[in-house]
């Protein structure tokens, strides 16, 4: 069975778990999720199934919107509520003025140092596994992107941030960073993930909704179809010859207007049936098509 699922992650369950659970109501072996959200976070976590595996990088490069509850005035070693407090600030007299200006400074490309409760790997070991021994490492800044960057809300100590961004964006480090901007310290209080590339929130399947849907056996009518998260792509339909060059891996020509350039560096291929072939990246050197994926 190949597809995505558009799952609302409660809070209290690790993205791991949701997988696990995929995995043990529909009886398919290849599940993975595009893009950890963490235990305390809720909001759209893609579960892709089957063939759908493949496509996961493509998904995580995908924009994110979260929506996030900060509070000011306190910084914790994990730079959410569930970490130990490491610092009290006082927020008193930060007016929104400052923050507003603030939060401007977190617009655009920025630089952040992951939190030590992360999964990154240091010597073959997640973080988080080092920060609970008491081992705190140093981490390299890495760029972010952040899209857009709204004040819903604020009622000091408690903003509520509305965030686009990248692939790679720590909202909780943004949190830890806003504290540190604004002098008092902050910390992540709450996390939603409202959107991942096409899937909203709106439209996201509760775990409650989909074990129903599994014992009423309709699940597989939740899935989107693999393809979905490459709707942005251009498509082309190719004849057997092509297509067999493609199961092959080889280079190939397509149309005339798509020979010397591309638009974009991916596109999708389809046999005259419309299933999906593969995806294929333009080699700018060659000027010819290589196939990246090919599928059954």
């Amino acid at each position: 069975m190949d597809g995505i699922l558009n799952i609302n992650k409660p809070a209290g369950k690790t993205s791991y778990g949701i997988v696990t659970m995929v995995k043990r109501l529909t009886g398919e072996k290849r599940v993975g999720h595009a893009g950890t959200l963490d235990p305390m976070a809720t909001g759209v976590l893609p579960i892709c199934l089957g063939q759908a595996t493949r496509l996961v990088e493509y998904l995580m490069d995908t924009t994110k919107t979260y929506r996030a509850e900060i509070e000011l005035g306190v910084s914790t070693d994990s730079y959410d509520r569930e970490g130990a407090i490491t610092k009290w600030g006082d927020a008193s007299a930060i007016t929104q003025e400052q923050l507003e200006s603030a939060l401007d400074s977190f617009r655009g490309v920025i630089t952040q140092i992951p939190p030590m409760y992360s999964a990154i790997k240091h010597q073959g070991k997640p973080l988080y596994e080092l920060a609970r021994a008491g081992i705190d490492v140093e981490r390299k800044s890495r760029t972010a992107k952040i899209y857009s960057l709204e004040l819903n809300n604020w009622e000091n100590p408690i903003l509520n941030i509305e965030v686009t961004c990248g692939k790679g964006t720590y909202i909780r480090s943004l949190a830890n960073d806003l504290g540190e901007v604004l002098g008092c310290g902050a910390m992540l209080k709450n996390l939603e993930r409202s959107r991942c590339g096409i899937f909203d929130i709106k439209e996201a399947v509760t775990t409650e909704h989909f074990e129903e849907a599994c014992r009423g056996g309709y699940w597989e009518s939740l899935l989107y179809p693999m393809d979905s998260i490459l709707s942005l792509w251009e498509t082309v339909i190719v004849g057997e010859e092509k297509a067999r060059a493609i199961r092959n891996g080889a280079l190939i020509m397509l149309a005339e207007n798509k020979s010397n350039k591309a638009e974009s560096e991916f596109c999708r291929a389809y046999t005259w049936d419309g299933s999906l072939l593969g995806i294929l990246r333009f080699d700018t050197a060659k000027k010819q098509w290589q196939p990246e994926k090919v599928f059954n």
